[in-house]
């Protein structure tokens, strides 16, 4: 099963990964450089899709579709 795990290489070829991982053995992988500076914080795709995403969420319909799932209020 292919895999895709975001990392920053720095300037000295060091690989981080942004998230751990478990691996049952040894791994071969395929480093894909990217054309742009890595500078932390939220990808900006998800920026991005922010706003349509609020369009939809922020419904009354959607608030109550998902009423179940809050807590209990207390009297």
């Amino acid at each position: 099963m292919l895999r895709a795990v975001e990392a920053v290489i720095d300037k000295k070829g060091k690989v981080r990964l942004l998230s751990p991982i478990r691996l049952s053995t040894a791994r071969r992988a395929i480093v894909t450089i990217l054309d742009e500076e890595w500078h932390g914080g939220v990808a900006e795709t998800a920026l991005l899709s922010e706003a349509a995403l609020a369009e939809d969420w922020n419904r009354p319909e959607e608030d109550a579709a998902w009423s179940h799932l809050q807590l209990a209020q207390s009297s």
